[in-house]
This record gives C-alpha cells, structure tokens and sequence, in this order.
C-alpha cells in the first residue's frame, strides 16, 4: 500500500510536466506569432503605392549607373521595370564606390534585377540584429570589389537614417553561412557572388561585415 501513493505522486508529476511543456511551447508560439505580426505591419508602414513624396521620405533615387554591369543584368533590370514589387525597405549608399540601391524585403531574382533583397531570415534595415542584404555582383554590387575598411555605410529605413563602418571583406565558400548569424548589436552584411567576373555560377561568395558606427549623431 505504501507504494499507491509515490506512484500517484509520480503520475501527478508527470501530468504537471506535461501541462508545463505544453504551456512553454504555447508561449513560445504566441511570441513567434506576435514577432512576425509586428515585422509585417513594419514592413505595412512603407505605401504599397508609393508617391514621390512617400519615397523622399527614404531616399531620393533614380536610374542606377550601369557603366560597370554586365549587358544581360541590364536587360534584366530593364525587364523589371514593368514588374509589379513589393515597398521598398531603404536604400544602401556606400559613397566611397558609388553606390545607391534600393533594398527590398526579399532576396528573390526579380527584386535582385531591381536593387538588392534582404535575406531570407536575417533582420529588416528598420529592426536590431544583422541587416544582410544581397545583391547581383554584375550589376549594383559589382562595385563591392572596390570597397575597403573604414569605408562608411549609409542606410535610409523607417526609422530614420542608420551609419556603419565597414569592418572587413572576405571571400567564403558557397555554403559557408558563418557571418550570417545574428549579433547582438545592430551591424549590416552585404552579400553577393564572387569572383565578380566569373562567367557561369560563381562557387564563392563575397562578403562585405559592418558594425553601427557609435560616433554618428544620426543612430535611432
């Protein structure tokens, strides 16, 4: 009879456990839910239909410089200039290279042929984290090869105005996600095919690391 009750108490305890789990993975579901929410009204705050006054609120931006592209890309580009796209999140200026893009919320082809995407899980230029925006290395950033640290990064977003300083330049295999991982403090990777003039699919990539610049009077 003395073993009735432990093995009640083990079946309460079980129970309980269980109860718990369920509530932890309930929890931890609402706030995916609630993350995901709040990304998308961020993403809502930009006109689907933008005006000129609403783009000028970003950035002020025209026809790109494709003196260094490759002659299919700008084909490409000019083919998406009938497609329909989603808002426009910011745009990247690396003045040091000349560079000006718009970015959009995704890393697809098309959006790629018009500016450059953020990748698939890593953070919007209006939110914390790492911002990795990727782009087509025979058009916008070819002119990553020029880049050096110390060279300064400039981001419009919904926020406001965001600077960085390029850390450094690195070239990894293809399936080398390292530098892709999140960071505490808000910094930009900037991603596309290496080597920039390699004809077929390139097997590398060229990454490009900046941290926010702390100096800067214009940090949100």
């Amino acid at each position: 009879m003395t073993g009735e009750p432990n093995l009640l108490l083990v079946r309460i305890g079980e129970v309980l456990s269980y109860l718990a789990g369920v509530l932890f993975v309930g929890f931890f579901v609402v706030q995916l839910a609630q993350g995901e929410i709040q990304r998308r009204e961020g993403v809502a705050q930009f006109p689907t239909d933008p005006t000129p006054a609403d783009i000028a609120k970003i950035s002020e931006f025209g026809a790109p410089d494709t003196t260094l592209w490759a002659p299919g890309r700008v084909s490409d580009y000019e083919s998406s200039l009938n497609a329909e796209l989603p808002p426009v999140l910011g745009v990247l200026k690396i003045p040091s290279v000349g560079l000006e893009v718009p970015v959009y919320p995704s890393d697809s082809e098309l959006l790629m042929d018009r500016g450059s995407g953020v990748i698939d899980g890593m953070s919007y230029p209006h939110e914390p984290g790492n911002i990795g925006i990727a782009g087509h290395r025979d058009g916008y950033f070819r002119s990553l090869k020029d880049v050096r640290a110390g060279d300064k990064i400039f981001l419009q977003t919904l926020e406001g105005p965001k600077q960085f300083v390029i850390n450094a330049t690195e070239i990894v295999e293809i399936d080398d996600l390292s530098l892709l991982q999140d960071t505490q403090e808000q910094s930009v990777t900037l991603v596309t095919c290496y080597p920039f003039y390699f004809v077929g699919h390139a097997p590398q990539r060229f990454i490009v690391t900046a941290s926010l610049d702390i100096t800067s009077v214009n940090q949100h």
